[in-house]
């Protein structure tokens, strides 16, 4: 798989677990390691690309990019003892509107009919990574967890007994660690599944996420929506407003390619505009634009999540559509029953990367994968069809969705990851 050999001039680590990626998920799930590693006396190793030490430098307070959070992954932050930490920073969903543009179908989701105190919450990414970057430095100071920052993997390559080799290159030269168990929660982009030689199954949307913080004339009273308009989805979501005053609000559009330039070049008014024609009144008046950013969508799914002494966990495993903000909220809960996998591994004096253990863990979260992965992708296509019978369908399935009990609380259950 790589061109290296134990031994050599190498210096040599040994771990329970390493834990490659120190981004959201990696920290995330390093939080919900702690009483195992703790109980066990594990020996856990964590490599990131970026110099952890380094100050992070804050985004602009109205460009900050956020991300959704379902009620489910707020349950178990609050399980972590995290959220109390994140709560003044995140803005609750209070309710969230779904609509088809120029078309009479709609749903509204609301959290008192569904006996919470938010469906979701949305959060500014700099501050959730702050949090779960001081709780990181806080195991490091206590020796929990050693890290090796900054320090890329350059190698792999499996070893007998269900271990891994990883050749990592840091500030003090190359080392050669050795794990039980090796993590890789390095993104949507892992360049180590290409070493690993574990395919990918992709599909290209065709289209660009074009996402920007917007402002507008009146309070989003925390309604979030999600507008089915021209030919992708929209997404307005309520975040904090600023020292100014502005009612500040998420936008995600889906644009296809050949339009995204266009988008992009607009000046900000012509850009307001046009998304007030296709947006429509129902959320206000956009009145201010923030920098705009693009990438383009595509959904990416390993074939393989575990192999014996791997697994394969976050962006990494599956990238999804960004409809209905499911892909991070889905990495958290495959997060909290990996971390269960491992404990019951450890209890039955097995190696954390014990191979049936983890196929087990693969097989449990498989169908919360295929639903949720199904789901947004489904979801994007038909809103796509320009059929006037597959138009008509779509509506009366949202007004009758709207109008059933029993059918909204299922569907907001799926929405808040319960």
């Amino acid at each position: 798989m790589c061109g290296w050999t134990i031994g050599g001039d190498m210096t040599e680590k040994q771990f329970d677990i390493l834990i490659i990626g120190g981004g959201l998920v990696g920290t995330s799930l390093l939080c919900a390691l702690e009483p195992v590693i703790r109980a066990n006396r594990l020996k856990v190793g964590l490599v990131e690309s970026h110099d952890l030490d380094e100050p992070r430098d804050s985004p602009p307070s109205y460009d900050a990019r956020a991300s959704a959070l379902s009620y489910g992954t707020r349950l178990i932050y609050d399980q972590l003892g995290i959220w109390q930490d994140l709560s003044d920073d995140a803005t609750p969903i209070l309710d969230i509107h779904v609509s088809d543009k120029g078309h009479f179908g709609q749903t509204h989701l609301n959290h008192q009919a569904e006996n919470v105190p938010a469906l979701g919450y949305v959060i500014e990414n700099f501050r959730l990574g702050k949090v779960l970057l001081e709780r990181l430095k806080g195991f490091r100071d206590q020796q929990l967890i050693e890290v090796l920052s900054p320090a890329e993997v350059t190698g792999m390559k499996p070893l007998p007994e269900a271990r891994m080799a990883v050749e990592v290159a840091g500030r003090e030269g190359r080392s050669e660690v050795l794990a039980n168990l090796t993590i890789l929660a390095d993104g949507g982009r892992s360049p180590l599944l290409d070493k690993l030689k574990i395919s990918r199954k992709q599909f290209d949307y065709q289209q660009h996420a074009l996402v920007a913080n917007v402002s507008l004339d009146r309070s989003h009273a925390g309604i979030a929506y999600e507008r089915f308009a021209g030919e992708g989805p929209m997404a307005l979501l309520p975040l904090k407003g600023t020292e100014a005053g502005d009612h500040r609000c998420g936008m995600v559009w889906t644009v296809p390619n050949r339009q995204i330039n266009e988008y992009l070049a607009l000046d900000d008014q012509a850009f307001l505009d046009q998304l007030q024609q296709l947006f429509g009144s129902r959320a206000g008046r956009f009145i201010r634009l923030g920098q705009r950013n693009s990438y383009p969508l595509i959904l990416n799914v390993a074939r393989e999540q575990v192999r014996p002494g791997l697994v394969v966990l976050g962006n990494a495993a599956h990238a999804m559509h960004p409809v209905a903000g499911q892909g991070y909220n889905l990495a958290i809960r495959d997060t909290m029953a990996l971390v269960e996998s491992i404990d019951h591994s450890l209890a039955a004096g097995k190696s954390p990367g014990e191979l049936s253990q983890l196929l087990q863990y693969v097989e449990r979260q498989k169908r919360d994968q295929n639903l949720t992965l199904d789901f947004c992708d489904n979801l994007v296509k038909l809103f796509a069809r320009k059929e006037t019978g597959v138009i008509l369908a779509r509506n009366l399935g949202l007004a009758g969705l709207n109008v059933s009990r029993r059918l909204k609380t299922r569907f907001a259950r799926k929405a808040m990851g319960l």
